[in-house]
């Protein structure tokens, strides 16, 4: 099996998996929806189905391209409720803090892979 197919592959487990774990502990994730956004209840079913389908998409080259792309949107998407998890951990400074933070600059780092795929 080659990279390339190696990482598309593991692209789609990752957001197959993150889509369904929405369904399974969605309150973790209302928990760190930033709180002036509507309906977060739903907004995490939502965003759990995005990450289901567009983790299967990226697995046909017919809609890869597509797929990665959605996914970049998507995870531009997260960002907010990535920065709110910052703001309430920042007054704990401590192992949640940290991985907070941390989660920014992985957003980058899963973008960049996206782009990657994208041209598969």
């Amino acid at each position: 099996m080659n990279k390339k197919r190696i990482s598309f592959l593991l692209m789609s487990l990752l957001y197959v998996a993150a889509g369904v774990n929405h369904f399974i502990q969605p309150v973790f994730y209302v928990n760190i929806m930033p709180h002036y956004f509507p309906i977060p209840l739903e907004l995490v079913y939502i965003s759990g189905v995005c990450e289901i389908a567009f983790g299967v998409l990226v697995l046909f080259s017919k809609t890869r391209k597509t797929a990665s792309w959605l996914i970049i949107a998507m995870l531009i998407a997260f960002l907010p409720a990535h920065l709110q998890m910052v703001i309430d951990n920042y007054s704990l400074l401590g192992l949640m803090f940290w991985i907070s933070v941390i989660r920014i600059p992985l957003q980058y780092v899963l973008i960049k892979w996206a782009l990657a795929v994208s041209k598969y």
